[in-house]
């Protein structure tokens, strides 16, 4: 099974509405599924490669200031993953962060189809809001094409 691109539908898109950025991956997993299973499944269970990408990510951009995962959220908040979770359903779960460079979601929905199958989306949305953010978005945006389609496969791993 393979995650597919996939055009980013309305209602997704107004859920972030002053997103820059959004793509969608999509992906049919051989088991009934919800939001908040297949986003702990994403986010909790990263490859070590994606890992070690994001240990040097936050290396990179601790001295710009730029939330690295590690940085304490000042409201207590549920989080899947080092992603906090934003609105959290059975069919979706949003998770995101704001910082001073740009703010992000990604919406983990789940539809099920006939039988014992769902079918998972992960769509993210970005708002860069200056020219760092736009920079960081030109430099990840290659890797996060990679990534996404990766971290969305870890939802049809039991």
């Amino acid at each position: 099974m393979r995650a597919t691109s996939v055009p980013v539908d309305s209602a997704t898109l107004s859920l972030f509405p002053q997103a820059r950025m959004s793509d969608a991956y999509r992906l049919v997993v051989k088991e009934p599924l919800d939001a908040p299973s297949a986003a702990g499944r994403m986010f909790g269970r990263v490859p070590r490669w994606i890992r070690a990408l994001m240990a040097m990510r936050n290396r990179l951009v601790a001295p710009f200031g730029l939330k690295t995962g590690r940085d304490k959220i000042t409201s207590p908040s549920r989080r899947i993953g080092i992603f906090p979770v934003i609105a959290e359903a059975p069919e979706r779960v949003v998770l995101g962060l704001d910082d001073r460079h740009l703010d992000f979601r990604v919406a983990i929905d789940v539809m099920r189809l006939g039988g014992a199958r769902s079918e998972v989306t992960a769509t993210t949305l970005v708002c860069p809001h200056n020219r760092l953010g736009r920079a960081y978005l030109a430099i990840v945006l290659p890797f996060h094409r990679v990534i996404v389609p990766v971290m969305l496969a870890q939802a049809a791993k039991a």
